[in-house]
Formats: C-alpha cells, structure tokens, sequence
C-alpha cells in the first residue's frame, strides 16, 4: 500500500479545496499540506487568521468536502519542507505538463509519494518543479490541454493507489 500526501500550493477556488479534500478521503491520503495562498478550513492548532475570514472560508470548503475537511489530516505551511520530505522517504511528484514528465499510465509509484498540485490556470511554478523527483502528467485525448485541478488530483491519485 502506497503512503501518500498531497501538497495543495496556489489552489485559489475553496471549490476545489473541498473537492481535493473528499478526493483524498476516498482515496487514503494520510495528508494535506496547504502552502501558498491556497485557502483550508479551520485549523484544530491555535488560528493566527481573523475569525470572520476562518468561518468564510470552513462554510465554503465544506460546501463541497462534506465533511472529508474533518477526516482528513491537513496542515498549513506557507513554504513546504521539501527537502525534510525527501529525508522521510517521500519521493516529490508534481502534477504538471513538463518536457520532462513521465505519462501517468506509465508512472512506477513508489512506496511514500507526495503529489503536488499547483495553481488552477499556470500550474506548478518553477521552483516547485525544481524540487520534484519527477513529473507526471495526465494524458490527454480532447481538445483542451489540462483538466480542473481536483478532477486531476482524483485521477492521479486513483492510479497511484490502485
């Protein structure tokens, strides 16, 4: 059984928050990282975000997670460990469209993965790309380039566990 942890950086719709925390509750993730200015729901630690602003955005996300955003363990980092990661034995896997991204269907998954999902529209910055092992990318059939970033998430992360 493959551990995995997701690592939400610049997601900006609470829309999509929510449907990546069901997402990952079906499919076992042991975590959530939230880095950039991706919104989550309250924190169980001490929160440092205005009360009006934490209730905004737990009603918004739960309107879609129905529940998966108390079921599932989240943290908030605003710059992710990614070295610290690696050291676990995690392997760092960005979800992008790369030159150098292996096709999802022909990924090997490793035993500890952390699949990292960037922004809605441009993706994974450069830096972020930098920090991955490697790259894989959803092939396409349509005419569209890429799915929503939550539908792509469940797809990945069906094949990775499965």
């Amino acid at each position: 059984m493959v551990k995995v942890i997701v690592i939400a950086h610049n997601i900006r719709s609470t829309h999509n928050i929510g449907s990546i925390f069901r997402t990952c509750e079906g499919f076992g993730v042991s975590k959530i990282i939230f880095s950039g200015y991706s919104p989550y729901p309250r924190l169980s630690v001490k929160e440092t975000r205005l009360p009006h602003l934490v209730e905004k955005l737990t009603t918004q996300i739960h309107k879609t997670a129905l529940g998966a955003e108390t079921m599932v363990l989240f943290e908030y980092l605003e710059n992710v460990d990614y070295i610290s990661l690696k050291k676990s034995g995690y392997t760092i896997v960005g979800l992008e469209q790369d030159s150098r991204s292996v096709m999802l269907n022909k990924f090997k998954c490793p035993s500890k993965i952390a699949l990292v999902l960037g922004e809605e529209v441009h993706g994974l910055t450069k830096e972020i790309v930098d920090s991955c092992d490697t790259l894989v990318e959803i092939p396409m059939s349509g005419q569209k380039e890429s799915f929503n970033v939550s539908v792509a998430a469940g797809i990945a992360l069906y094949a990775i566990t499965t």
